[in-house]
């Protein structure tokens, strides 16, 4: 069947073209592809564009028919997404974003369909197959949406998830009209859980000893339309296991893998497929998209050119866009104009390079050059964090180290030590001879041991030495909001609330949000006599943090003892 043109949404993504590699990807969405081979069982079933945010939604379970699937299209459904992010990231619903950590995915919840138990023929097969898989490896079978933690990696921030190990799965109904198929299946149930749980995380083998490829293809398609794309995902792998030089499998993967955030690996599975397939158009076209997202511009027009039907004059000029804005990063940086650096870097994301870390690690420097340590922080939380191996597959040692570089910085700076030292090694180990790697790696060193040695003299009451232990690593890290903020606790007990006011308010220049610091400098404005400057403290907290107890009796004692003064005074 000839496949139908591809139903277009803007997306946007970024690039990382200033650390060595050059390129972008465009936002559009993808859809699984539905037609390229001919099924040997019924029509191919019309997918809907993929939600270009790294949430995952869960559509009501559907019923499918093999003979509704004649010559019949299941229309597109929007999938809807609902966008949470407490901590690192500030998610645009553009945006695709986490992870990490991948982290990163809130789906919206939707009542699914009960299917009676009577009826479930192949699906039930399926569902078995996946839950006793989920058992075999530890996976805890889960009633509500599909999660993922870290989207590939995603890592962690990492570690690269596979459906087979991290992801908590939910199977929709397929029924199946054909009752003695249905018995046959029934009663090869225990064996094939017996041979699945033998071969832990071999999903698709399982699936694939009584299974065609192409009603596989059918059913991933089904769940991809659904929102289900770690099923689709699932089903997409069983096909390829049965078949692997079928172009179209590896670009319905690409695509599934794209909607769990998994860029890179996306990005493999659409050269895969163009290579078995040259004129590939669909494929072509979703990788053109994909590398405009990594910031790889001239990749991506050159397969734009290569879309046919598919392409788009939009796209090329889409693409030439975020080259420009990547450019005049690149001249920023050079000139160590952070004001502009960080004003390109916006534009290049919104331009439409918004999975492109090396941008991210740009603008995270530029806010740490600014002493915004909390804002670099927020930027870096909002790329995505793909899997180690991948990503050094991907950039290369060298152009992986350079992101890591920057990550060790911002974890520092916002008092993850132990991360920090991590990233630092690891960039290290993949560019020896790089004297900004050595640099980085001395100066973090340098502070770990520092704030490890003050914090046992502080646990010791040994507060003279645990405040010289902190002004050591200050030495190497001036900026230091945890060492600052340790550094106050110690002086004030030891009565010198004044300087202890200082580093509590040279902490919260570059975290304004460091609740401990400012906790710490209302406090000893209280010991100061200084109430206006605690209550304005104290109100911020109390803002923050309403249901603490303590913040609030802080509060109202800090308004008593002000009219209290204002009483006298009068």
């Amino acid at each position: 069947m000839a496949e139908k043109p591809v139903e277009k949404r803007s997306r946007r993504g970024i690039l990382g073209a200033v650390f060595g590699k050059r390129g972008l990807w465009s936002k559009k969405c993808t859809v699984v592809d539905k037609g390229h081979h001919k099924s040997t069982t019924s029509s191919s079933i019309a997918s809907t564009a993929c939600n270009p945010n790294i949430q995952f939604t869960k559509s009501p379970a559907t019923e499918l028919n093999p003979n509704k699937l004649q010559g019949q299209k299941v229309s597109p459904e929007p999938i809807q997404s609902q966008i949470q992010r407490p901590i690192s990231t500030n998610q645009n619903p553009k945006n695709n974003g986490n992870y990490q950590q991948i982290n990163n995915q809130w789906p919206v919840q939707q009542q699914a369909k009960k299917v009676p138990k009577e009826s479930i023929g192949l699906s039930g097969e399926l569902e078995s197959m996946i839950n006793d898989n989920r058992r075999a490896t530890g996976i805890r079978a889960s009633s509500s949406n599909v999660m993922f933690g870290n989207l590939g990696n995603l890592k962690q921030p990492g570690g690269t998830t596979s459906v087979g190990n991290q992801t908590t799965v939910q199977n929709k109904g397929y029924g199946n009209n054909d009752d003695a198929y249905r018995v046959r299946m029934k009663e090869e149930r225990q064996t094939s859980v017996s041979n699945n749980q033998e071969q832990p995380g071999s999903l698709c083998r399982a699936i694939s000893t009584r299974m065609d490829p192409e009603t596989l293809k059918i059913m991933g398609n089904e769940d991809y339309k659904n929102g289900n794309f770690a099923e689709a995902l699932a089903l997409y792998d069983a096909a390829i296991a049965i078949d692997p030089k079928k172009a179209a499998y590896r670009s319905n993967k690409s695509a599934a893998l794209t909607a769990l955030g998994r860029i890179i690996e996306a990005v493999f599975e659409c050269r895969e497929a163009i290579r078995m397939e040259p004129h590939y158009h669909r494929a072509h076209h979703r990788l053109s998209n994909l590398y405009l997202r990594l910031g790889e511009v001239e990749n991506s027009i050159y397969h734009v050119k290569h879309s046919g039907p598919e392409a788009d004059q939009e796209d090329i000029l889409k693409a030439k866009m975020v080259q420009t804005h990547l450019n005049r990063c690149t001249e920023a940086k050079r000139l160590r104009d952070w004001k502009t650096l960080l004003k390109e870097t916006e534009n290049t994301i919104a331009s439409g390079a918004d999975a492109a870390p090396q941008v991210y690690a740009l603008q995270a420097e530029a806010f740490l050059k600014s002493f915004r340590h909390q804002e670099a922080d927020d930027a870096l939380s909002r790329c995505p964090v793909f899997d180690v191996e991948m990503s050094t597959k991907y950039y290369g040692p060298i152009g992986y180290a350079s992101f890591l570089v920057v990550w060790a910085q911002v974890h520092m700076s916002s008092g993850r030590f132990g991360e920090a030292v991590e990233a630092i090694q690891r960039a290290n180990k993949l560019d020896r001879n790089n004297r900004e790697v050595s640099m980085v790696l001395r100066r973090v060193q340098a502070v770990t041991a520092a704030r490890s040695k003050g914090n046992d003299f502080f646990k010791a009451g040994r507060f003279q030495e645990a405040s010289a232990a902190y002004g050591e690593g200050l030495d190497h890290d001036s900026r230091n909001s945890v060492l600052l903020c340790n550094r106050a606790a110690c002086l004030s007990k030891m009565g010198q609330f004044h300087r202890a006011v200082e580093d509590s308010t040279a902490a919260l220049t570059v975290r304004p949000a460091y609740a401990k610091a400012r906790l710490r400098r209302a406090d000893c404005n209280t010991k100061l006599g200084n109430w206006e400057a605690a209550i304005g403290d104290y109100e911020i907290l109390r803002k923050e943090t309403p249901e603490d107890e303590d913040v609030l009796r802080a509060l109202s004692e800090s308004k008593k003892q002000l009219v209290k003064r204002h009483e006298h005074d009068s």
